[in-house]
């Protein structure tokens, strides 16, 4: 029988033809389909054979039409390669039944929320750092944040409930923060509201930081002592003092100067600020208050000019940002943030073992899926 929402799943049987994985992994993926709200119809074409008594050891082969998370998409090589959350929803939705997906997922969302927590309490520290030297006030005044529950909705939903909730502020220019725990979307929300919104330019606090420990290695190395002796409040306020946030060569970015260097952030991101990643955490734990203060001319700055900022962070750095405009991210149930994390990783897994086979068949991208599933059950 046909279904309506049509979602069909085909199962071919082959003898020797076809996919040269056992009929194990395909039970678990047809399973999973079905769980999931999927309908099957299966096809035996070795006529003495029925499906109850197949071999397991016989290769087969599921030709799958209909599958997916998002409503009417395909979960096939061409969604694979999206690596989006469309992609996502679609595994999710394929093997939310799934008990592996399951243990999976519990796993990833425990593992994320751990990591969260202890970032966050890493934050917390430098920020306690930044006050007791006076960098920051001790109580600060937070804006009312907007909270929007991202269950349920695309990336898309999410983005236009933000713009709605803007008003006419993106007409003048402004600085928005959109902060929630890691998995909630903040980055694929701020992609969304970059393309929907005009004159729209996202901030990361990651190159001042990395600006700030290109500065702290080279006077290190300059004076021929340690990291930790240049990272006095003396030394820290000389370094921010050679960075500077400006229109350069008709556009907003920083300029690197002092210790014998001058470069704008823009020109050096993929190159020399990327030597300095394992010295950044030591940079970072001292200098949150003033990479804040930094943060706060240069967003001024940008929206008096009519520019729309998007700042994603956390909570702890966020409330030292001002405006208006605060938006935080949550899920009705946090195992969500492990579905996609899971989804995600299958879908990186999968992609990478096709390899380039850009006519894999929709059957064989679930049962590379399962495969990678199995991967990550270990």
């Amino acid at each position: 029988m046909r279904s309506s929402l049509h979602r069909c799943i085909r199962l071919a049987v082959q003898s020797t033809e076809g996919s040269t994985r056992p009929l194990s992994y395909a039970a678990g993926a047809i399973a999973s389909i079905a769980a999931g709200g999927g309908h099957l119809l299966c096809e035996e074409r070795r006529h003495n054979n029925s499906v109850a008594h197949m071999d397991s050891t016989k290769p087969l082969r599921m030709s799958c039409v209909g599958m997916g998370g998002a409503e009417g998409s395909v979960l096939d090589i061409a969604l694979l390669e999206k690596q989006d959350s469309i992609m996502t929803a679609a595994i999710e939705r394929s093997f939310a039944a799934d008990p592996a997906f399951r243990r999976v997922s519990q796993r990833l969302c425990d593992e994320i929320i751990q990591r969260d927590n202890e970032d966050g309490e890493k934050l917390a520290k430098g920020i306690q750092h930044a006050v007791d030297k006076k960098v920051l006030p001790a109580k600060v005044n937070v804006e009312p944040t907007v909270t929007i529950s991202v269950s349920g909705k695309t990336a898309d939903m999410v983005a236009d409930e933000i713009i709605l909730a803007l008003g006419d502020a993106p007409s003048k220019g402004c600085v928005m923060t959109l902060q929630g725990l890691s998995g909630t979307g903040k980055g694929t929300t701020v992609a969304k509201l970059k393309e929907k919104l005009a004159n729209a330019q996202t901030w990361s606090n990651g190159n001042l930081f990395r600006s700030l420990t290109l500065l702290a290695m080279t006077a290190a190395e300059q004076r021929g002592c340690k990291l930790q002796d240049v990272l006095t409040a003396k030394d820290l306020d000389a370094f921010v003092n050679m960075l500077e946030f400006n229109r350069f060569n008709g556009k907003f970015d920083v300029k690197i100067e002092g210790l014998g260097m001058k470069h704008l952030v823009s020109e050096v991101e993929k190159t020399v600020l990327k030597t300095v990643g394992k010295n950044i955490p030591t940079i970072a734990e001292v200098t949150q208050g003033e990479v804040v203060n930094f943060v706060q001319i240069a967003l001024k700055k940008m929206s008096d000019s009519g520019v729309n900022v998007l700042l994603e962070g956390r909570e702890q750095t966020l409330n030292h940002i001002r405006s208006p405009h605060r938006f935080e991210l949550v899920l009705d149930d946090q195992i969500v943030i492990g579905q996609r994390q899971a989804a995600l990783q299958m879908g990186g897994k999968a992609l990478a073992k096709l390899g380039g086979t850009f006519d894999a068949t929709p059957s064989t991208v679930l049962l590379v899926l399962r495969e990678a599933l199995m991967e990550l059950d270990k």
